[in-house]
């Protein structure tokens, strides 16, 4: 029997008991049959003790291992989140640098253009007045062939005086 039972044993042991006239409270019983029945809870009491105490440190037990666990899982939680926020910082980071590169090549490439704008159109500028010199020069060449053909129509040509 379970310390459970012998207590419900003895309580029965003691309303089975006779009555003690005038005093309602009190009764009469075997003490023999109390006393087997207390060493047989003695008996099993540190049974009793003992299952309770090992549910106790199992208890116990589960729940330092609860709590190693939960403390393993927010550790790795942690270094996880950690690790997502420093890609996203580096990607962040990579975003913003690529963004300045892509700026200071677009400015490059304006300045390349101007820089080349304002080249060709000095070379041009100076093909122009190039070719206006020429062609003045290629104006005075054939007038002066003009006159030079001419025959002199003054009087030097030995004609008329």
């Amino acid at each position: 029997m379970n310390v459970e039972e012998l207590l419900d044993l003895m309580e029965e042991t003691l309303e089975a008991g006779t009555a003690v006239p005038f005093a309602p409270a009190k009764r009469v019983v075997d003490v023999d049959r109390m006393r087997d029945i207390i060493d047989e809870v003695r008996n099993n009491l540190p049974d009793e003790i003992r299952e309770s105490k090992k549910i106790v440190n199992d208890r116990e037990q589960i729940l330092k291992n609860a709590q190693v666990e939960s403390e393993t899982l927010i550790q790795k939680a942690e270094e996880r989140a950690n690790a997502l926020v420093s890609e996203q910082e580096i990607v962040k980071r990579s975003r913003q640098r690529a963004a300045e590169i892509l700026t200071a090549a677009n400015t490059q490439a304006k300045d390349l253009t101007r820089n080349a704008t304002v080249y060709c159109e000095s070379l041009l500028k100076k093909s122009e007045e190039t070719l206006a010199r020429s062609v003045a020069d290629i104006k005075n060449t054939r007038m002066n062939l003009r006159s030079a053909a001419r025959p002199n129509r003054g009087g030097n040509g030995g004609q008329g005086q």
